[in-house]
């Protein structure tokens, strides 16, 4: 009987002194029996180290010292991983306990890349009582014909929905530690636009985002956020131009992702940020226009790739 396959999972924590053990226990308590847990500890200034200790003789841990981004902790992470396989959870979210036997059984039978689920909130209201909820995310959950299309237009689920394979990471430049925003999004655009993907999704609820008070950037700081994600996009579009995979569809799904923006956004920016949206939208469906001129292309079905006169 061929022995299971490592899997590494990696947890970059910052001030999750409340929530460090139950995702390090979610780890602990799969059913997946080869299982190997990384905490990064990136400079917090809360208990979470003293709690990260406590598990020290069922895990590997380190601390940076300061507070250098969750992005490097994630970086020195997947250096100290062995697994074939890499599961990345933020410390304040966690496992069902077969996520990674359903994921890995998946992955080996279908010989995917990468793999994902569904992913449920966990609510904390301020008074009252915890209860979990569908997260819904149009356009990224559930099965997409596309991964780097969805990637582009909508953006991506939280990192613990998906499951890689070691060399999908190694063969990546890692986590952008540039960036404060966003960089979920980023981390996966740039292994599906460098690298032929597989990529499988199997149903099922089986990881849990925490949802209280103002905790992550999206809430706290939307301007920020968007900034982020215009940079991602930036960075994508130019990706995708250098390797020749600017295609009709891609561009497409670029504008749709600036058009989008300003339309969620709106009442959080700046009006100099919706500006700022509106007028590369505006650009990206001029563009648009002049594929279809020189391709003579009739609706946004035919997705045909540009030639040099289409590069822009």
């Amino acid at each position: 009987m061929e022995t299971a396959k490592l899997v590494s999972v990696i947890i970059p924590c910052f001030n999750a002194e409340r929530w460090i053990a139950e995702a390090i226990t979610s780890c602990l308590s799969q059913t997946y029996p080869e299982i190997e847990v990384i905490v990064v500890d990136d400079g917090s200034s809360d208990r979470s180290l003293e709690v990260i200790k406590s598990f020290s003789h069922k895990i590997t841990w380190t601390a940076t010292g300061k507070n250098l981004g969750g992005n490097h902790a994630r970086n020195l992470g997947f250096t100290l991983a062995k697994g074939q396989y890499i599961q990345y959870l933020d410390a304040d979210d966690f496992l069902k306990s077969n996520k990674i036997t359903k994921q890995v059984t998946h992955l080996e039978q279908f010989q995917g890349d990468i793999i994902y689920c569904d992913v449920a909130y966990q609510h904390h209201p301020a008074n009252g009582s915890p209860y979990r909820e569908e997260a819904k995310f149009p356009g990224i959950a559930g099965r997409t014909a596309d991964f780097l299309y969805s990637l582009l237009a909508y953006g991506c689920l939280p990192p613990m929905a998906y499951l890689l394979r070691r060399e999908v990471v190694l063969n990546s430049s890692g986590w952008d530690e540039n960036l404060r925003a966003g960089q979920d999004r980023d981390f996966l655009l740039n292994l599906a636009i460098h690298q032929n993907l597989k990529v499988l999704y199997r149903p099922g609820f089986d990881c849990f985002y925490r949802r209280y008070g103002n905790v992550t950037v999206s809430t706290a700081n939307k301007p920020r956020l968007v900034s982020s994600f215009c940079r991602v996009l930036d960075k994508a579009e130019g990706e995708l131009l250098q390797m020749q995979r600017l295609n009709y569809k891609y561009l497409y799904a670029l504008y749709r992702a600036y058009q989008k923006m300003s339309q969620d956004y709106r009442e959080d920016i700046t009006p100099e940020l919706y500006q700022a949206l509106l007028t590369r939208a505006k650009q990206l469906q001029a563009q648009l226009r002049d594929v279809v001129k020189c391709r003579d292309v009739d609706t946004f079905k035919d997705y045909l790739p540009c030639g040099n006169a289409c590069v822009f």
